[in-house]
């Protein structure tokens, strides 16, 4: 018994020093509070995760589409500033938190969800752009 002190507490030790886990994280929002945010932010990206063809019948304008189903764990070209405000949403709100989530964990600090274009008060738009 005596001998497996040392070893436990040295065990303990390397266990101490083990770096936190990271939590990713994002916050969410009402649509309103995204409209004010845009209101008083600037640069920021608003991102559609639906697919293809729902974007192009109904979107928020000047909207990116990345659909939520090619978010992965690799980079993503079009969202290159992982410190950048990118405010999320799909149809009804589950894709949108499933993107920020994904976001979150490739490193993205700033993701912002606010639910569907369903409850989406502000203008929208049709068609590719």
């Amino acid at each position: 018994m005596r001998k497996l002190v040392p070893f436990f507490a040295a065990l303990l030790l390397i266990a101490g020093c083990a770096a936190p886990a990271q939590e990713s994280s994002y916050r969410q929002v009402t649509a309103e509070e995204a409209i004010a945010l845009m209101e008083k932010e600037s640069g920021y990206i608003i991102l559609d995760v639906r697919t293809a063809q729902e974007y192009s019948e109904k979107h928020i304008p000047k909207a990116v589409n990345i659909p939520n189903e090619s978010i992965g764990t690799e980079e993503i070209p079009a969202l290159p500033d992982k410190n950048q405000l990118i405010l999320v949403y799909c149809r009804s709100g589950n894709r949108s938190k499933q993107a920020s989530e994904k976001l979150a964990a490739l490193g993205y600090t700033n993701v912002v969800e606010f639910g569907g274009i369903n409850s989406w008060p502000g203008e929208t738009v049709s068609g590719e752009g």
